[in-house]
């Protein structure tokens, strides 16, 4: 079955032929000018036509064999991508058992820096209360040596009246 273009072109060489110097040879309008130009016109659409399913055929090869090789890019994609895969699961093995350990690390760091503020205010206060303590302490021993001196000074003038008041006793016997 030919095709509107081949047709088309049928009817062109068709009329080319008539027209040319085709219908000289056996004289105007006679039957065995018009059987070879018939012969003529049936010669070239054959070669025509041949010539038209030659391109076709070849024009169908070379679309089999982009077809073929889109086919095999297509696989050699798919290969290079499971290859891709199994060279990142090579990196690191236990990866996710690593992303697990960070993960727990960046917790614990997080719950960590807050503690580390509590136990710094903790150790500021305590430093303060133990200065405060040694400061109390401090005082306590000053006023302690300053009673036992009140003490002392207080035994020895009482030492002191008794002392005098036995002597006026003594006088006065």
């Amino acid at each position: 079955m030919a095709t509107p273009k081949q047709m088309m072109g049928e009817t062109q060489l068709s009329m080319s032929m008539k027209s040319s110097g085709g219908l000289g040879y056996a004289g105007a309008g006679s039957p065995m000018a018009e059987d070879r130009d018939e012969d003529i016109t049936r010669s070239a659409l054959s070669a025509f036509r041949a010539k038209e399913e030659d391109i076709e055929r070849r024009r169908r090869e070379v679309s089999e064999k982009v077809q073929a090789q889109l086919g095999r890019v297509e696989e050699q994609t798919k290969r290079l991508a499971d290859i891709r895969e199994e060279l990142e699961g090579f990196g690191d093995p236990v990866g996710k058992e690593v992303a697990a350990v960070r993960k727990r690390i960046d917790v614990v760091s997080r719950e960590l820096k807050p503690m580390g503020q509590t136990c710094q205010r903790k150790e500021k206060e305590y430093k303060e209360a133990l200065e405060a303590f040694n400061m109390k302490s401090k005082e306590k021993a000053q006023l302690i040596s300053k009673l036992m001196e009140l003490v002392s000074e207080s035994e020895k003038l009482r030492m002191k009246k008794l002392e005098d008041l036995s002597k006026s006793l003594d006088s006065l016997r």
